[in-house]
């Protein structure tokens, strides 16, 4: 198996029975030649030792929330820093209750609440636990966070029972890290562009044309990219949102300021065009502030079609061109219109005039629709932006494997 060399792990032990597994799980990543560091929770110290733990990570097993021993550093912000992932093994389900609600009450909390990187929770406790509405509630909040989970498997428990909630053996921990890493290192040589946002189409220096796009999806796509290793450039609008620093970052205002960055960004494989950019701009601009008036006329001219020019470029056109389409009538109609105009291999659609999801909100629902595929259309179902793009992208890498 490819294994790839100096890759950092945080190890977060919580208290709980199989806790004792997580002794193997780092001894198989200490061979591998993985660095680690452990954070040891005060009820885990019930069931493994810092000694132990020590001795077979050859790192640091942080136990307290500050540390006299680095006063100069804080623990928090540092280890979350430093590791290239975090695994919580095992995830209890009072720890995954806890880090559902975003707490921060010790050092392993406040380590995950101040992460940038991708967590991984490898979940054991009791199968009518695991069952259990308010985990199942839980465990779908953290997934939307992006949250990674690795198992449960159905066995027999430490309890006596037999059913779904066994902590995942430790091989099979390891190789979903080592894909994770792997994958990472593959998708790093491939380019990404992602557009996001409202543009703004000045009138004088005070007013514009704009429209109700928060840039949330076109924003959580390229995270989502980035997180499984593309080399991912963010062009957007005005918005109030921040990204990972991983990310490049092009801030624009104007639909013209787009379509030059998005020229100079280009060539790139793969490019989401989710942008919600203004169809038209002033013929001329105001210089100074326009009076208060009983009547204004104002001549408007398209804006260049970003999706168009690059989905038609001969030489420089990505491998992969994705479009949106926000629509509030004969959806599907339109969608598969733009798609077929615009020559753009998929067209993601939504219903904009709802309420719920859409512009503006943390939810979407979306369709699909293929253009080498005939007549094929997918839907994903309401949920978190977070979530339908994880979806995308999983779909994205289908697509280019």
């Amino acid at each position: 198996m490819t294994v790839l060399p100096n890759k950092k792990i945080l190890f977060i032990i919580c208290g709980g029975i199989s806790a004792y597994k997580s002794l193997e799980t780092i001894r198989l990543f200490k061979k591998a030649n993985f660095e680690i560091k452990t954070i040891l929770t005060k009820s885990a110290k019930e069931f493994v030792t810092p000694l132990s733990i020590a001795s077979l990570s050859k790192g640091k097993v942080y136990e307290d929330l500050f540390s006299v021993e680095n006063e100069n550093e804080m623990d928090h912000i540092s280890l979350s820093r430093w590791a290239d992932v975090i695994v919580v093994v095992p995830a209890t389900a009072n720890t995954i209750a806890k880090l559902s609600q975003g707490s921060s009450e010790d050092l392993a909390s406040t380590v995950i609440l101040a992460s940038n990187k991708q967590i991984f929770l490898v979940p054991a406790m009791n199968v009518r636990m695991w069952k259990h509405k308010s985990t199942e509630d839980n465990l779908r909040k953290l997934k939307s966070f992006g949250y990674k989970i690795i198992g449960p498997v159905i066995g027999d428990m430490a309890c006596g029972e037999y059913g779904e909630g066994k902590m995942s053996d430790p091989t099979i921990i390891f190789n979903e890290l080592n894909n994770f890493f792997l994958n990472q290192n593959k998708y790093k040589k491939i380019k990404a562009l992602v557009t996001a946002g409202p543009t703004k189409e000045y009138i004088d220096p005070i007013r514009f044309i704009s429209n109700k796009s928060s840039g949330k999806q076109g924003y959580e796509i390229a995270k989502s990219l980035s997180n499984r290793g593309f080399e991912t450039t963010l062009i957007t609008g005005p918005t109030n949102l921040n990204i990972d620093e991983e990310i490049n970052l092009i801030k624009v205002e104007t639909a013209e300021e787009m379509f030059k960055a998005t020229q100079e960004s280009l060539p790139v494989d793969i490019a989401v065009f989710s942008a919600a950019v203004a169809d038209f701009k002033i013929n001329k601009k105001f210089t100074n502030k326009i009076k208060k008036q009983d009547k204004l006329i104002l001549n408007l001219e398209k804006n260049i079609d970003i999706l168009n020019y690059v989905s038609n470029h001969n030489s420089l056109r990505p491998k992969l061109v994705i479009g949106f389409a926000a629509e509030t009538n004969d959806i599907e109609k339109n969608a598969i219109s733009k798609l077929e105009i615009k020559n753009c291999d998929w067209i993601i659609s939504n219903d904009v005039s709802k309420k719920d999801s859409g512009l503006e909100t943390d939810y979407n629902e979306v369709v699909i629709y293929y253009k080498d595929l005939k007549n094929k259309k997918e839907k994903l179902s309401f949920k978190k932006k977070s979530e339908i793009s994880e979806e995308i992208v999983d779909r994205i890498i289908n697509q280019i494997n």
